[in-house]
């Protein structure tokens, strides 16, 4: 039991602080992304940027979403959209059918393939030179864009992943709302940036070089991570840029875990779509297993350590299984209204740490039972717009060949 104790102990602090501790050290001095671009550098012209969107029953998000790439602080005439509806069966591919052009692509599939079927279809039609991967429903910081692309002016730069902001996307306070959890995420992604590659992107706005893009497995869940690897695996690199944001809500307790249990199935499958990560001298193969894998292990270490510090004896170990029982405990206060100061911080902690570690216990049931769940669809924050002039009107003008 000794053993099993300090095993677990040992991986779970690992995983959540040993190996920020060393992310950190190796990113010191170093920058996590490129300066902001020159006087010479702005006076270029920009690449031709191509603003995907894979949407399913999207009829009530793509108004807004439209309406704010058109809002977009980069050239009207370098950037395109391309919008694939996967099998829709709402009012989709009516309402984006009557408004596409040569700048406002459309493509209807006729059948709910998945995510990773429709966004092969944009990777296809699309024309520009770095490729920017988008959600209808999240709102992207009009200078987005332009900061993702400005990082690939560095050749050795594959892969470019925006931030995701929670909060109101009408004003500067990306902090608003976001736990410690999500904070340390932000920080090892930036360490991760500074000292090679980011492990992933954010799937809510992220950009790869077009001559880099691999087709995705049909199912494939985590496509912000499966395309970034592939861009390490090509010898580039995946930088964390915080200057382009995007912003979302944030999510009710009960559709956060089901979104955090279907990202880390993604994990688990990726194992199954690219085993070559695991393989000696694959660049990402340490990065990976301690980012994304040992946190799906950690809820069997808790319990692991839980049990032991029950059967063991000893002063120490009985403040350990104290202190185990407190934390956990303390996160019932989370469920309160009433707010209790420092107390509800930590169980505001207690309770987004066990959301996440259930979750990733939840994800290996779903992995081994073979859960279909080929599209996460969030319900439209906005009612649908009725309206052509919802899109405003550079988006609006119809042309012959726009049309599918």
């Amino acid at each position: 039991m000794i053993f099993l104790f300090w095993i677990s102990g040992l991986f779970i602090a690992y995983t959540y602080i040993g190996y920020p501790l060393w992310l950190f050290l190796r990113s010191r001095g170093k920058t996590s992304r490129m300066s902001p671009p020159s006087a010479a550098a702005a006076c270029r012209e920009l690449p031709l940027a191509s603003i995907v969107i894979a949407a399913h029953n999207e009829a009530g998000n793509l108004p807004r979403k439209l309406k704010n790439l058109a809002e977009l602080d980069y050239p009207a005439e370098r950037y395109e959209i391309i919008v694939v509806s996967d099998g829709s069966t709402d009012a989709t591919d009516e309402w984006m059918g009557a408004r596409a052009n040569d700048r406002l692509r459309f493509f209807a599939l006729p059948r709910h393939a998945g995510k990773a079927v429709a966004l092969n279809r944009a990777m296809e039609a699309a024309k520009g030179r770095i490729v920017v991967f988008t959600d209808a429903r999240q709102l992207l910081h009009r200078d987005a864009v332009r900061n993702l692309v400005s990082d690939f002016d560095d050749p050795d730069v594959g892969c470019v992943s925006g931030e995701l902001m929670l909060g109101d996307p009408n004003r500067d306070n990306g902090g608003a709302g976001v736990g410690l959890y999500w904070k340390l995420e932000k920080k090892i992604r930036e360490w991760e940036s500074a000292s090679g590659s980011v492990v992933g992107a954010t799937g809510a706005l992220y950009a790869v070089r077009k001559e880099l893009l691999v087709p995705l497995p049909a199912g494939t869940v985590l496509d912000d991570v499966y395309l970034p690897i592939h861009v390490v695996r090509q010898g580039k690199r995946v930088l964390f840029e915080p200057r382009a944001r995007v912003y979302d809500d944030l999510a009710k307790p009960g559709r956060e875990f089901q979104r955090k249990t279907r990202t880390l199935t993604g994990n688990y499958q990726l194992l199954r779509l690219a085993p070559w990560l695991l393989t000696k001298g694959t660049p990402m193969r340490f990065r990976f297993l301690s980012h994304k894998l040992f946190r799906l292990w950690v809820p069997f270490a808790l319990v692991a350590l839980l049990v032991a510090s029950v059967f063991l004896t000893g002063a120490f170990y009985r403040a350990a299984l104290i202190a185990q029982l407190v934390f956990y405990a303390v996160g019932v206060l989370a469920l309160l209204p009433r707010k209790f100061g420092f107390l509800s911080r930590v169980a505001d902690l207690s309770s987004a740490f066990v959301l996440m570690n259930s979750a990733a216990a939840v994800a290996l049931f779903w992995f081994l039972t073979n859960k279909k769940e080929v599209w996460a669809h969030a319900p439209a924050s906005p009612p649908a717009l009725k309206h052509a002039g919802d899109i405003p009107v550079e988006l609006r003008e119809r042309t012959a060949s726009g049309h599918r």
